[in-house]
């Protein structure tokens, strides 16, 4: 009969064995957030048109109750000269038939009163009709800029859907690995590498030594603390920005060791050289 296999308390773990898997765990945590970072810039992009297509809209509805206006402040100064000319009409046949001059002067200062009225009407239009032909060309600017809006709009959408589509499957699978890998991590380590996770740019709670720095804020690592972080008997922050530093092994990174001068070779070699003189 098969024997059920115990899973292991996350205490129980090595030092190595929690650094292995925290690491194991910031690398599917960055690949979450190079997703999160494809798709967080287009909805900001998306949310930006949206807002400048309200914006143009509500500008357009203003050209047009601007150009309604006008158009109607036009159209009664056009009958209110016609009014005029009717009245002025009148008041001069009526100049025929008056019986003294006080009426004469009295009906000619109304002919003059509504002369006056139709050059204010005559000056108002063609203050509405200069307004009313710059509302109609910012109206149609605003139109053809909605239009080339609504357009980058359906674009960036389109782009936004396919991604989230594309990346929808890979970032559950992620999550779900994530989750299940935080059961294994000693939740105290969890909790202090998610609140360095959260205090950092790059989201990075666990770096390794790169060129005897620092993979995170890249300051200097005295060689002592590389030793310490190389035997792996107990988890090392960084003394400059706090991320817990691991060697690059254990991250699954080889370094490359640097090549030794020629200079130091050359001496190497004459010394050789010397040597098999002085055997001779």
């Amino acid at each position: 009969m098969a024997t059920k296999e115990t899973k292991k308390d996350p205490s129980e773990y090595t030092v190595e064995e929690k650094l292995k898997a925290l690491y194991q765990l910031q690398t599917m945590l960055s690949e979450i957030d190079k997703i999160k970072t494809l798709r967080g810039e287009l909805p900001l992009e998306v949310k930006d048109l949206e807002d400048e297509i309200a914006g143009l809209t509500t500008r357009i509805e203003n050209n047009r109750n601007d150009i309604a206006q006008l158009t109607k402040g036009i159209s009664e100064h056009k009958n209110n000269i016609q009014t005029c000319r009717a009245q002025i009409e009148k008041y001069t046949e009526s100049q025929n038939n008056v019986s003294n001059n006080r009426e004469y002067d009295s009906l000619n200062k109304e002919i003059e009163y509504q002369n006056l009225e139709i050059e204010l009407s005559e000056k108002k239009i063609r203050e509405f009709s200069q307004e009313l032909s710059n509302k109609n060309d910012e109206l149609a600017r605003n139109t053809a800029l909605i239009e080339d809006k609504q357009q980058d709009l359906e674009l960036k959408k389109a782009e936004l859907d396919e991604i989230i589509e594309e990346t929808r499957q890979e970032e559950e699978k992620l999550r779900e690995k994530s989750k299940a890998l935080e059961l294994t991590i000693d939740p105290r380590l969890l909790l202090s590498f998610k609140r360095i996770r959260k205090n950092v740019r790059n989201g990075l709670g666990i770096v390794y030594v790169q060129r005897d720095a620092c993979g995170g804020c890249f300051n200097k690592i005295p060689a002592q603390r590389q030793l310490d972080i190389r035997m792996r008997k107990k988890i090392i922050v960084c003394e400059y920005c706090g991320r817990i530093i691991i060697d690059p092994e254990l991250a699954g990174i080889q370094e490359v060791k640097a090549a030794e001068p020629a200079t130091k070779k050359r001496v190497s070699r004459k010394k050789a050289a010397e040597s098999s003189e002085a055997a001779e």
